[in-house]
C-alpha cells in the first residue's frame, strides 16, 4: 500500500495527545498506547488527505469510507479552491455577526441555499454544526408557537435510538438512553416512538404497507397521549443513522406530514447527515415528496472545510417571527454564519454543481447497494441497508441471533477497529442499536472505489466472523440471545 515518509514527530504527537487532549465520544482509558509499552494500541492521528484517502502520522494510507464522520463530501482534493475562497473573505471582512446586522457572504449563502430547497423552505438560520442546528430549530419552533398564541406546545415526538445531538436541548430528542444517563432530567418533554428498522421491527406477517400503518398509528397514539395541542414538533431523520442506516417504508413521511397537519404540529427533518448529497439530493428528503416545516443541516454544508450548519424554515413559520406584534427571535450564535464559513459553503455549492455530485450519487447508489448485498453471503452479516452513499451491514451471531454484550465488546470495541485500519479502511463499528458496521464514502467515489471499499469490508467481516466463532468456542459454545425471528417485535 503506498505510503509517505513518516514524520519524525509521530511519537511526540502520541505523547502530547495522551497527556493533554480530551477526545470526543472516546474511552480515554483505552484510546492511547500504554507509555510503559504494555499495549500496542495507538491513537489514529491523521495529518493529510488526498482525494478519498487520508494519511496518518506514520505515513499509512486509508480509504476514508466514512467521509470523516459523514462530513467530507468532496474528499480532500479541493483545498486550494477552498483556501482561496476563505482567504479572499478573510482579507475583505474577517468577521461580523448576524445579530441585527449581516454580511454579503451570509446573505448570498441564504439565497443560494433557498434556491435549491423544495417548496417554500426559503428562510435560513445559520449555525456552526448539527447540535446547534437542532437547538436552534427547537427555539424557533417555540418562538413560532408563542407568536401565534399557542405557548402550551412544549412537547415533541422523536424516535428510538435516533441521534439528534448532545447539547442538553438536542439530547432531549436523542433516543439513545446511554447518552442521557447522569445528565439530569431532559429540558424538553419528548416521547420516543419506534424507528424504521425493517430487519428487527417489521413482523414476519407484515408487508411494507401494514408495517408503515402500524408505525404511523404509534405516532398518532403518542401525539394523543402527549396532548395534540401540546406537541410542537415531530422530528426524524430521512434515513436514521444510529441503529444503522434505517430506511423508512414507502408512505412513512407522507403519513408523518398528514399527522402533523392534522394537529398543527411542525414536521422537522433532521438532515445533518443525510443532507448535501449523502442521499443524492440537497436535503436528503426530496425523494419523499413532502416538504417539512423545518430542516436541520450541518456536516456536508461546507464538506467540512470549515464548520457550518443551517436550519431551513418554511414561509409560514418565518412569517410568524416577522409579525408586527412579535418580539425579537431570542436565539443567536456568535459565530453562526461566520463570513469565512459562509464563503466555504458557497464554494461547496459551486463545486457540487460544477462536478455533478448529486447526479453522480444517484447514478451509483444502485451499484453500491448491489456490492453491499454480496456481504449477505457472510455468516456474520444478517442484513444490509441504507440509501445513497450511506450504508450499513448488521452483524449477527450463530443462527442469526442478536449479538450479546460480550460479543459486541469483543467485535466492535476489540477486533474490528484495529482490523479495519489494518485493511486500510476507515469505517464505523457501532452498537447504539443493534451491532452494525457503516460506510459513507466521499461523494466523489467512482464505481471502482466503491467496489474496493466493499471488498475490503468483506475481508474484514469474514475475519471477524472467524474471530467471533473462536471467541464463542472459548466461552464453551454458549451464545446469548434469541433466534432472529423471535427478536422481530
Amino acid at each position: 500500500m503506498p505510503t509517505s515518509t513518516p514524520p519524525a514527530d509521530h511519537a511526540l504527537l502520541q505523547d502530547r495527545a495522551r497527556d493533554h487532549l480530551l477526545l470526543h465520544f472516546t474511552r480515554h482509558g483505552t484510546a492511547f498506547a500504554d507509555p510503559r509499552g504494555a499495549s500496542e494500541r495507538e491513537l489514529l492521528v491523521l495529518e493529510r488527505g488526498e482525494g478519498p484517502y487520508v494519511f496518518d502520522t506514520r505515513g499509512r494510507r486509508y480509504v476514508d469510507a466514512l467521509s470523516s464522520l459523514y462530513c467530507a463530501q468532496l474528499g480532500y482534493s479541493h483545498g486550494e479552491e477552498f483556501s482561496a475562497a476563505i482567504a479572499g473573505q478573510l482579507a475583505t471582512l474577517p468577521f461580523n455577526t448576524n445579530w441585527g446586522t449581516a454580511h454579503p457572504a451570509a446573505i448570498e449563502l441564504a439565497h443560494q441555499l433557498a434556491e435549491r430547497t423544495p417548496g417554500d423552505l426559503d428562510h435560513v438560520f445559520l449555525t456552526n454544526g448539527g447540535s446547534e442546528s437542532v437547538e436552534a430549530m427547537w427555539k424557533i419552533a417555540r418562538e413560532h408557537f408563542r407568536a401565534i398564541g399557542q405557548p402550551r406546545r412544549t412537547k415533541a415526538i422523536a424516535r428510538d435510538i435516533a441521534y439528534h445531538g448532545v447539547t442538553l436541548g438536542a439530547l432531549s430528542f436523542t433516543g439513545v438512553p446511554g447518552y442521557k444517563e447522569g445528565f439530569g432530567t431532559p429540558p424538553i418533554d419528548v416521547t420516543h416512538v419506534s424507528n424504521t428498522n425493517a430487519f428487527r421491527g417489521r413482523r414476519p406477517d407484515e408487508d411494507d404497507a401494514t408495517w408503515c400503518a402500524r408505525l404511523l398509528q404509534e405516532v398518532r397514539d403518542a401525539v394523543a397521549a402527549a396532548g395534540p395541542d401540546e406537541v410542537a414538533v415531530i422530528i426524524a431523520e430521512p434515513v436514521q443513522n444510529a441503529g444503522g442506516c434505517l430506511v423508512p417504508p414507502p408512505g412513512y413521511w407522507a403519513g408523518l406530514r398528514g399527522i402533523a397537519d392534522e394537529h398543527g404540529i411542525l414536521l422537522v427533518a433532521d438532515s445533518v447527515i443525510c443532507g448535501f448529497g449523502r442521499l443524492g439530493s440537497w436535503l436528503g428528503i426530496e425523494h419523499e415528496g413532502v416538504v417539512p416545516d423545518m430542516v436541520t443541516t450541518a456536516k456536508g454544508i461546507t464538506s467540512a472545510y470549515l464548520p457550518g450548519g443551517a436550519v431551513f424554515v418554511r414561509d409560514h413559520v418565518a412569517a410568524s417571527l416577522s409579525a408586527p406584534t412579535t418580539g425579537p427571535l431570542r436565539h443567536g450564535i456568535t459565530f453562526g454564519g461566520h463570513p469565512a464559513g459562509a464563503a466555504a459553503a458557497l464554494k461547496n455549492i459551486e463545486i457540487f454543481e460544477r462536478e455533478g455530485i448529486l447526479p453522480h450519487v444517484r447514478a451509483l447508489e444502485g451499484h453500491l447497494a448491489g456490492a453491499m448485498g454480496r456481504l449477505l453471503e457472510l455468516p456474520l452479516v444478517g442484513d444490509v441497508r441504507g440509501a445513497g452513499f450511506f450504508r450499513a451491514a448488521e452483524l449477527v451471531g450463530r443462527d442469526g441471533v442478536r449479538l450479546d454484550q460480550a460479543q459486541r465488546d469483543e467485535l466492535l470495541r476489540g477486533f474490528l477497529p484495529g482490523r479495519l485500519l489494518e485493511a486500510g479502511l476507515i469505517a464505523r463499528a457501532d452498537d447504539r442499536g443493534d451491532a452494525v458496521v457503516q460506510i459513507a464514502p466521499p461523494l466523489i467515489a467512482d464505481a471502482a472505489l466503491l467496489d474496493e471499499i466493499v471488498d475490503r469490508l468483506g475481508e474484514v467481516l469474514a475475519d471477524a466472523g472467524e474471530h467471533l466463532r473462536r471467541f464463542d468456542d472459548r466461552r464453551g459454545g454458549v451464545v446469548a440471545g434469541a433466534p432472529l425471528e423471535a427478536t422481530k417485535d
